[in-house]
């Protein structure tokens, strides 16, 4: 049996775990909730987690806290990449990217002891993290029973963050002026949780999904899936949140989104970097807080010589502004909006609250109803 195939036995077993609680320590089960809670926020840790839990039913005798070959274990990135990621996202779980040992915080070649060195953001998810894998490397028969309680919360917050999304079809009422009103209440109503700053990416993407279908710029083009809006650049390996890669897959072009925050200098030279690193034709950065009136001549004249030197254009402009003139170029309305609502329904990042929320002005604007729900205060 490989990584994949226990993964999914255990996972069938998952969501009745209620005949195994009992064998775990209820201190343990609290750092179970914690993994859990945080795993679309902390991606890394609960991927590698579930990678070890998995290796550790495999071979019981093997130390799992040595997770690198170099350091005389064995290569849980190689498992990760190949096993368990493809896994997760096949079932529709939280999942990295490529692997969680892409994190820096848990890359580092020192064993994950107790005390582990690696600066995991959340102090209490990262205990949680240690103390688990403690707790099979010394009760090796524990790692199934932990990994069916683990997936089984992690089955139900996901199931929990599935709201469906409202259809538009045909409605009489859609127009630019409407879905830009739209857009602009679903980015900016205060949602008092993270994880906001990613709606104008998904409506970002939806348009680019648009675009590539039908603006000859863009013929032959590919749209690269969204990384995880968590992980920084670094880790995901790319030039931005949105690639568009050509007919022989080489970046083509690279979108920035910024939320909240204004475009300045530093944006500029942090975009020079990946310009000179990926080699796009053009780099746009679109920002809901325009341009720093302080760095307007620097960045004009740093653009000129990104142009001049590397041959890339670089874009900057509002988010709002570009959706607008963008949604001018599609031949379909409905298709947009369907896209970016589809898009949220199925992203595991957001929370319920953003997903409610576009119902309720999906219903306010178009006179359509949907099933009541109500966003947490």
């Amino acid at each position: 049996m490989n990584h994949k195939e226990k993964l999914l036995q255990v996972y069938k077993q998952a969501t009745n775990a209620e005949d195994i609680q009992s064998e775990i320590p209820e201190t343990y089960k609290d750092f179970i909730s914690k993994i859990a809670n945080n795993c679309t926020r902390l991606k890394g840790v609960y991927t590698v987690l579930i990678t070890l839990l998995v290796h550790k039913t495999l071979n019981p005798n093997q130390d799992i806290r040595f997770h690198q070959a170099q350091i005389g274990g064995f290569s849980g990135r190689n498992i990760d990449t190949q096993y368990i990621t493809p896994t997760l996202q096949e079932l529709g779980l939280p999942a990295m990217a490529e692997s969680g040992w892409l994190t820096r915080s848990l890359e580092q070649p020192k064993p994950y002891t107790l005390d582990y060195p690696g600066k995991i953001g959340n102090k209490s998810v990262k205990e949680a993290f240690l103390n688990l894998i403690d707790l099979v490397q010394k009760n090796p028969e524990k790692a199934e029973l932990v990994l069916r309680i683990l997936l089984g919360q992690v089955i139900q917050n996901t199931n929990f963050n599935k709201i469906e999304i409202t259809k538009i079809e045909n409605n009489t009422r859609l127009n630019i002026r409407v879905i830009v009103d739209c857009l602009e209440e679903h980015f900016n109503f205060n949602y008092k949780t993270h994880g906001a700053s990613k709606l104008p990416v998904l409506a970002f993407y939806a348009i680019y999904q648009i675009l590539i279908e039908e603006v000859e710029r863009y013929k032959l083009c590919t749209l690269k899936n969204l990384a995880s809006h968590t992980a920084s650049d670094l880790t995901s390996r790319s030039a931005g949140d949105i690639e568009v890669f050509d007919e022989n897959n080489k970046l083509f072009e690279a979108v920035e989104i910024k939320q909240g925050k204004k475009i300045d200098i530093q944006m500029i030279h942090i975009a020079k970097e990946k310009i000179v690193k990926y080699h796009p034709q053009r780099y746009c950065i679109f920002s809901s807080s325009d341009i720093s009136s302080l760095d307007t001549e620097l960045i004009d004249i740093k653009i000129s010589e990104i142009a001049k030197k590397y041959g890339c254009q670089v874009i900057i402009n509002g988010t709002i502004p570009t959706l607008r003139y963008y949604l001018r170029l599609i031949t379909s309305l409905d298709n947009f909006i369907n896209k970016y609502s589809r898009l949220i329904e199925s992203d595991s990042e957001l929370q319920v609250n953003h997903k409610i929320k576009w119902n309720e002005i999906l219903s306010k604007h178009f006179d359509i109803s949907y099933e009541d729900q109500k966003i947490d205060d």
